[in-house]
C-alpha cells in the first residue's frame, strides 16, 4: 500500500518498539469479553420480543423497534469508531462504550413503557458500536503479525459463537426468569470488563488522543445513509418492502447517503472514515469475505430455528439449542486452523472454508417434515464447521499488510462489512423464505386436483380416518379439504427453506475464487510473497 495512505501527521516508523506491559493473551481475553456482551446483546433479545410485548402491552409489530433502533445506532457508530477513537483516545473511548452500554442494559432492564425501552435500546447501540472495531485495533496493536491468528481465535470465541448462543440463552432466561434479565446480566459483566480494561489496556504512540477535526458532513452522511439501510433492512419483510412508501424513501436516503459518503470521504481532506485503507489488496478483498461470512452466519442461524419453531413446532429454547454444539464445535476447530495457518498459505484455508460452506448448505437443503433434533444438530454442525475455516485466517490475512496506524478506521470498516452484511443476510433469509414459499405453492397447486392421483389416495386416506373417528358424515370431506391444505401449506415451506440454503450455497461457491487473489503468503510469522504494499 502506498504511503499516501497513512493518515497526516503519522510519523514512520514511530514507537516501533512500543509492547504493552501487560500480558498480551490477558489482555485479548479482557477486550474479547466486553466485545461478547454486545454481540450477544443482539442476538439474545430477539427471542424474548413476544414477552417483552405482552409485559408491556404493545404488539409484537412495535416491540420490534427496540431491534430496529439497536441495529439502526449500531451500524453508524461501528463505521465511525476509528474516528471516537483518535478523538478520545481509544482506551478512554472504549472504557466509555463499556461503561455507557452497562448502564444502558440496566435502564433497559427497568424500562416500564415502550418508549422507554427503545430509545435506551438506541443509545445502547450508540454505544455498543465502539466495542467490536476497538476491541480488534486492541488485539492488532497488541500483537504481531505472527501471533494475531491465535490472538483472533478469541476473537471468534465473541464474533461467531455469541450469534449462535444468543437465541439459547435469551430463550432459557426468558422461560425461566424474566426478559429483563436479558439485560441485567450486561451489568456484573460490564462492570467487571471496565475495571479490567482500565488496569491492563493502554494506548500504543499512534491511538492516543489527538486534535482532529469534527468531519460533520461524513458523519452526516455515514449517518443517514447506515442508519436508513439498517432501518429498511429490519423492517422491509414486515412493511412489504417497496410496497411501501415507508420503505420506498429510507432506501432512496440509504443510496443517496451512502454513495455521498463514499464520494466525499474519498476526497476530504480530514475524512472521518479514511477509505484509502482499501487500497490494500489484502485488506479489500478480506473486507468483501467477511461480509459474506457475515450474511452466511447470520442467514443460517435464523433459518434453521426459524424452521423449527414456525414449521415442526420447536420451543424457543429447543430452537436455540440446536445452535450451542456449532458453538462448541468452532471452538474446538480453531485451534486446529491456527496451527494450519503456520504452514499453509491462508488464502488455501479461507477457499476450503467457502467451499466446505458451499458443500454444508446443500447438506441443508435436505429437510423434511419428519426430520429430528439430531439431524438438525449436525446440518448446524457441519455449516459452523466451515465458520472454523474462515474467521481467523480472513481477520488474520486481512490487516498483514496495513500500516498500523490505519488499524483503527480499518478494524470499524472491517466490523460494519460483517455487521451490515449480516443485516442484510437476516434480512434476505425471511424474504427469500416467503417468496420461496410462494413459488412453491403456485408449483405444488398445479398438482392440488382430482386428475392426479396422490391427491384422491390422500383425501381418501383422510376421510376414512376421520369416518373412523366418528366424525359426522356431513364435515368429513370438509375437514379433509382442511387437512389436505395445512399439509400443502406445510410442504410447501419445506420446500422453500431447502431453496434458500441452496441459494446461499451458491454465494458460498461464487466466493472461492475470489479467496485465491489474496497475496500469498504464510501468516505464522513469515511475511507475504506478495512483497510489500
Amino acid at each position: 500500500m502506498s504511503g499516501s495512505a497513512k493518515p497526516a501527521g503519522a510519523k514512520a516508523g514511530a514507537g516501533a518498539d512500543w509492547k504493552p506491559k501487560g500480558n498480551p493473551w490477558l489482555i485479548a481475553v479482557v477486550v474479547t469479553l466486553a466485545a461478547f456482551m454486545e454481540i450477544l446483546d443482539t442476538t439474545i433479545v430477539n427471542v424474548s420480543l413476544p414477552h417483552i410485548a405482552g409485559d408491556l402491552s404493545t404488539s409484537y409489530d412495535d416491540a420490534s423497534w427496540a431491534l430496529t433502533s439497536y441495529l439502526a445506532a449500531n451500524g453508524i457508530v461501528l463505521t465511525i469508531s476509528g474516528w471516537l477513537g483518535r478523538r478520545l483516545g481509544r482506551k478512554r473511548y472504549f472504557m466509555i462504550c463499556i461503561a455507557m452500554f452497562t448502564v444502558f442494559s440496566f435502564l433497559c432492564g427497568v424500562a416500564t413503557s415502550l418508549p422507554q425501552l427503545i430509545v435506551f435500546r438506541l443509545f445502547q447501540g450508540l454505544f455498543g458500536g465502539g466495542l467490536q472495531p476497538n476491541q480488534q485495533s486492541i488485539i492488532l496493536d497488541t500483537f504481531p503479525p505472527a501471533k494475531r491468528g491465535g490472538a483472533f481465535a478469541i476473537t471468534a470465541i465473541a464474533t461467531i459463537v455469541a450469534p449462535v448462543l444468543g437465541p439459547t440463552l435469551g430463550g432459557y432466561i426468558t422461560d425461566n426468569f424474566s426478559w429483563r434479565w436479558v439485560f441485567f446480566i450486561n451489568v456484573p459483566v460490564g462492570i467487571f470488563a471496565v475495571l479490567a480494561v482500565g488496569a491492563l489496556v493502554e494506548d500504543p504512540p499512534w491511538a492516543k488522543m489527538r486534535k482532529t477535526p469534527v468531519d460533520v458532513i461524513g458523519l452526516a452522511l455515514i449517518t443517514i445513509g447506515l442508519g436508513c439501510l439498517e432501518v429498511m433492512m429490519d423492517r422491509g419483510e414486515d412493511d412489504d418492502w417497496f410496497g411501501s412508501p415507508f420503505i420506498r424513501i429510507l432506501a432512496v436516503l440509504a443510496a443517496i447517503g451512502i454513495v455521498g459518503a463514499i464520494g466525499w470521504l474519498l476526497t476530504a481532506k480530514r475524512p472521518a472514515v479514511d477509505l484509502r485503507v482499501f487500497a490494500d489488496r489484502n485488506f479489500a478483498i478480506g473486507a468483501g469475505l467477511i461480509g459474506v461470512v457475515g450474511v452466511v452466519l447470520y442467514s443460517s442461524a435464523i433459518l434453521i430455528p426459524q424452521f423449527a419453531q414456525q414449521v415442526i413446532g420447536y420451543t424457543a429454547t429447543w430452537a436455540g439449542l440446536i445452535l450451542s454444539p456449532g458453538g462448541l464445535g468452532i471452538i474446538i476447530i480453531i485451534p486446529f486452523i491456527n496451527m494450519a495457518m503456520k504452514r499453509i498459505q491462508a488464502r488455501y484455508i479461507i477457499a476450503t472454508g467457502f467451499a466446505i460452506m458451499g458443500a454444508s448448505l446443500i447438506y441443508s437443503s435436505h429437510l423434511v417434515l419428519q426430520i429430528d433434533f439430531k439431524h438438525l444438530v449436525w446440518y448446524r454442525l457441519s455449516q459452523t464447521a466451515a465458520l472454523g475455516f474462515l474467521f481467523v485466517p480472513i481477520s488474520t490475512v486481512a490487516y498483514l499488510t496495513l500500516p498500523r496506524e490505519l488499524n483503527g478506521d480499518a478494524s470499524a470498516l472491517f466490523s460494519m462489512f460483517r455487521n451490515v452484511f449480516g443485516a442484510i443476510g437476516i434480512s434476505a433469509s425471511t424474504s427469500l423464505v416467503t417468496d420461496r414459499t410462494q413459488i412453491r405453492e403456485a408449483h405444488l397447486g398445479t398438482l392440488m386436483t382430482p386428475f392426479h392421483q396422490p391427491y384422491n389416495a390422500y383425501l381418501n386416506h383422510a376421510e376414512t380416518v376421520l369416518r373412523r373417528l366418528g366424525r359426522p358424515a356431513a364435515s368429513i370431506h370438509g375437514a379433509a379439504m382442511n387437512q389436505l391444505h395445512r399439509q400443502f401449506i406445510t410442504q410447501a415451506s419445506v420446500l422453500a427453506y431447502n431453496d434458500c440454503f441452496l441459494l446461499f450455497s451458491l454465494i458460498a461457491f461464487t466466493v472461492v475464487p475470489f479467496c485465491l487473489l489474496l497475496k500469498p503468503g504464510v501468516t505464522g510469522g513469515k511475511k507475504p510473497g506478495g512483497g510489500g504494499h
